[in-house]
């Protein structure tokens, strides 16, 4: 990938995190109901279950500072990237346990796809940062 598909990648991403949040955020009660298939009455769960999806809203503001300059802020992507393994693992772990519904795959897919277009981002970062240090030293 280039370097200006990696400011597309990124805009995606937070696109991809900002209609989350939307959602999560803005609307928490019905979000809860539509992933869970239950009401969202306990005002402590509301507050972390609002949280969470604040923490959503912040990697879509990450993730716009990854789009402006992608070779200089990989450590917000390694963030992003861990906590995309996280919320999938927690995701699934909850289906299973027959807590969450199926429309959790919609999030589940879209964050392991850009899970793994992120790895593709870090890897190829890492190259071009050896390449450039083993130019420098000759």
């Amino acid at each position: 990938m280039t370097p200006s598909s990696f400011t597309t990648l990124f805009l995606l991403a937070s696109l991809w995190n900002l209609a989350g949040a939307i959602f999560g955020f803005f609307n928490t009660a019905f979000t809860f109901e539509f992933m869970f298939n239950r009401e969202l009455t306990d005002p402590l769960m509301y507050a972390i279950y609002k949280g969470a999806w604040g923490t959503t809203l912040t990697y879509f503001i990450g993730y716009l500072l990854v789009a402006h300059k992608p070779e200089k802020h990989y450590g917000i992507v390694v963030t992003g990237g861990i906590g995309k393994l996280g919320f999938i693992a927690t995701l699934l772990e909850l289906y299973f346990a027959g807590i969450a519904g199926p429309i959790i795959f919609i999030v589940v897919i879209g964050d392991a796809l850009f899970l793994v277009l992120f790895i593709n981002y870090l890897l190829q970062t890492l190259r071009r940062r050896e390449r450039n240090i083993t130019e420098a030293l000759t």
